[in-house]
């Protein structure tokens, strides 16, 4: 069972990477599908990005607490604890979303939660991809392709 955690630079990097990727798919696609400025869907994309990447740093520090805690080896994760990890952060983000999409998208209670709904239900799948492939290119105490590379 391993049972070694990420340092703290790794999981900043992970976190600022998730962001950085996530924010290059999402505000050219918002901003189609919405037909909002991409200046609105970029504001207020980045001001979530911010709480989302503090959160996330949190949230998986806590989670992999929580898997030791459990008595649960941190990796290899599972296809069940990859999904139940992703679930509960987009779950647990909603908290600060809807009122900030309401706010700054000028959307009523319903329509900031269904644009919500549609993330809870798209970003699981970008979640575990993101974090597989992190996995992947910079694996827990070894060195990864990236730093290989270099």
């Amino acid at each position: 069972m391993n049972t070694t955690m990420r340092t703290s630079t790794d999981r900043i990097r992970h976190a600022i990477l998730f962001e950085i990727v996530l924010l290059g798919i999402c505000i050219p696609l918002l901003s189609t599908l919405l037909d909002q400025p991409a200046e609105s869907i970029g504001a207020i994309s980045i001001g979530l990005s911010v709480i989302s990447t503090l959160w996330n740093y949190a949230y998986n520090y806590l989670f992999d607490y929580g898997l030791l805690y459990l008595k649960k080896p941190l990796y290899p994760r599972s296809s069940f604890t990859r999904i139940t990890h992703a679930l509960l952060f987009e779950c647990t983000l909603l908290v600060v979303s809807i009122p900030a999409v309401m706010f700054f998208l000028n959307f009523s209670f319903i329509e900031a939660f269904m644009f919500d709904l549609g993330f809870v239900i798209a970003m699981p799948f970008y979640a575990i991809a993101f974090n597989y492939a992190y996995d992947l290119i910079f694996p827990v105490g070894k060195t990864s392709a990236y730093e290989s590379a270099t």
